[in-house]
């Protein structure tokens, strides 16, 4: 359903529809190449859409990781909001609200919706965390049990749906 946007005319209100906005792939590809730099990796030089540079940050955000070194704010944020997108085309549905702020909000998990206030069914944790349960380097029932995931209602548990990635993080990693 799209936006809305309330104007005044004279003598009347209207509603105009705004279409939902999306990726600044400029953007994007300043936070790949920047990540990619820190790391003394040559500029990203692929495809430049939307899937391939979150998949091209979430793999610069795990590289950096490995190295020991903390991602860029920006390259983080994609890495982010690449894997919760992930998430919600694989398990589609309006059951459990799963948080990662500041970046980023979904709702997945198909089975009863909820409409208005606080979901009950509400998974938050921190990007980090996110990221190594998308990648399978941190253990679901593990990262509740530490806090470092705050699970709340009956359907809150991701782990059937963890690793969102078959072979590790990443994706286009060397182009």
């Amino acid at each position: 359903m799209p936006l809305r946007t309330w104007i005044w005319r004279p003598g009347r209100l209207a509603c105009l529809a705004v279409p939902p906005r999306g990726p600044d792939l400029a953007k994007l590809l300043a936070a790949v190449t920047e990540q990619r730099v820190v790391l003394g990796q040559p500029p990203w030089s692929g495809a430049v859409t939307e899937r391939t540079l979150g998949a091209a940050s979430l793999a610069a955000v795990t590289d950096a990781l490995v190295a020991g070194a903390e991602p860029l704010r920006a390259a983080l944020r994609a890495a982010v909001r690449y894997s919760l997108g992930l998430l919600e085309q694989r398990v589609p549905g309006r059951t459990v609200e799963v948080r990662v702020p500041p970046f980023a909000a979904i709702q997945c998990v198909p089975g009863p919706r909820h409409t208005r206030g606080t979901p009950p069914n509400v998974v938050e944790t921190d990007p980090l965390t996110w990221l190594d349960l998308a990648a399978g380097r941190l253990d679901w029932s593990a990262a509740v049990a530490s806090g470092r995931v705050r699970a709340s209602g009956q359907r809150a548990d991701l782990s059937p749906y963890l690793p969102l990635t078959s072979n590790g993080p990443g994706g286009p990693r060397g182009q």
